[in-house]
């Protein structure tokens, strides 16, 4: 399967999700492409199947990656497709939380018109070495509120929980019409 992973990112997090990824599917003898949303991302046509990897701040995801999935969501919509969510939300398990998170991402994907077949919400990460002075004492009022650390950065990104959700993805991935006739014809040239 030839998948296409596509991700915007605001501290770094996101990026590192996503370079993870990368190497997880090949493992499993997929070719992938990577690529930032915010640098000229290859477009999703002629891929068996998509990922996007954004990350939420202050109740919105990057906008050059909702500017990639208006422009592509046609394409996007007749493929294997995947949305993953950074949140530190994520982390928790306050229930209102969880709600609001939900429903930014329905509103997210419902401006943008794509209709992903799996969402996954995944834990981001606390980086005050990345933030500025302001959202520094943002971000550490609210952890020191929600019960985080307040210095240093802490990773919550749960990589099992990542890895369970990419085999999810890969065995309900059911090839296309064209995929299926490309690999029989693939297959009566070796024969």
């Amino acid at each position: 399967m030839n998948i296409l992973l596509v991700y915007g990112t605001t501290e770094g997090q996101t990026r590192k999700i996503a370079e993870f990824i990368k190497p997880e599917l090949e493992k499993t003898s997929h070719t992938i492409t990577l690529c930032d949303a915010t640098n000229h991302p290859v477009c999703p046509e002629g891929f068996d199947a998509v990922i996007i990897c954004a990350s939420l701040h202050i109740g919105r995801y990057q906008t050059a990656v909702y500017d990639y999935i208006k422009k592509h969501h046609a394409m996007l919509n007749k493929v294997h497709s995947a949305f993953i969510s950074v949140s530190l939300t994520a982390a928790g398990d306050d229930a209102e939380e969880w709600k609001e998170l939900h429903d930014i991402t329905t509103k997210f994907l419902g401006a943008c018109q794509w209709k992903p077949r799996l969402t996954e919400y995944v834990a981001g990460a606390l980086l005050y070495t990345e933030y500025d002075y302001f959202k520094k004492t943002i971000m550490r009022m609210i952890a020191k509120k929600e019960g985080r650390p307040a210095t240093g950065d802490t990773e919550y990104t749960d990589w099992n929980k990542l890895r369970d959700f990419l085999k999810k993805f890969i065995s309900e991935w059911t090839p296309s019409p064209q995929t299926v006739q490309a690999m029989e014809t693939d297959q009566e040239a070796v024969a």
